[in-house]
């Protein structure tokens, strides 16, 4: 499915990412966990084209899209659900969701049934659904992730990015989130999650992926690293 092979990838005259390589297979949920500064997040932003590459290679399905603009890795299937949700504000609730079908609906992806898959989003999470008309910048910070999310959904993607999906949210708001990553793991959609919160990514994942330093330093099903004393001393507080 998506596989990341030597990535690398920066800012300026400063590099992030330095090699980095793992896979996310059909119907996985794969965990990037890490410190601020690891590189998680500069990982998500070179897979979907928001930064280019410096080296290394982003391939779905056998098609390199690595350095490809942004909207032509999403007309191959990858949608990001990015850090700080980058909703727009001034457009209603339903048209910021509509606009995650766009490459459907301008032919540049299979079209489908988006009218089926409206009412999917809005069912998936009903609190968008009451709030469809409302303009998305009228919203709480937790329901504009789920908007977000709900945009990233209606591409009917391969694989979706979920970049902090539960940063800045109210406990019970973040509960509600992974309510929904769950749902959607139970739909077998394909995610690759960088989440703060490393008990909660580790518990909905099937298979996780530590970085240090823009480095993977550690990998194995999401289970094992829960277990492993290493990784509860350092990123689970030695609880769970």
């Amino acid at each position: 499915m998506l596989e990341v092979l030597n990535l690398s990838a920066g800012y300026g005259n400063i590099e992030v990412l330095h090699g980095v390589s793992f896979k996310v297979k059909e119907g996985q949920v794969v965990c990037l966990i890490g410190t601020n500064g690891a590189g998680k997040t500069t990982t998500m932003r070179a897979i979907s084209g928001m930064i280019r590459p410096r080296a290394g290679s982003v391939s779905l399905d056998g098609n390199q899209v690595a350095g490809l603009p942004s909207f032509k890795i999403a007309r191959h299937g990858i949608a990001h659900s990015p850090e700080g949700r980058r909703v727009f504000p001034t457009m209603s609730v339903a048209d910021n969701i509509l606009l995650g079908a766009f490459s459907r609906l301008t032919g540049s992806r299979k079209r489908g049934d988006v009218d089926a898959d409206m009412d999917r989003a809005m069912e998936l999470f009903p609190r968008l659904k009451e709030r469809r008309l409302q303009l998305a910048g009228t919203l709480s910070g937790g329901e504009q992730q789920m908007l977000a999310m709900a945009r990233a959904v209606m591409l009917r993607p391969k694989v979706i990015l979920l970049d902090e999906p539960s940063m800045g949210l109210a406990p019970i708001l973040v509960e509600e989130v992974f309510n929904i990553i769950t749902r959607l793991k139970q739909q077998k959609v394909t995610m690759l999650l960088v989440e703060q919160f490393a008990a909660a990514a580790l518990e909905v994942s099937d298979y996780a992926y530590v970085l240090e330093s823009g480095k993977v330093a550690l990998s194995g099903p999401a289970d094992a690293l829960r277990r492993d004393p290493s990784v509860r001393a350092a990123y689970l507080g030695g609880m769970h």
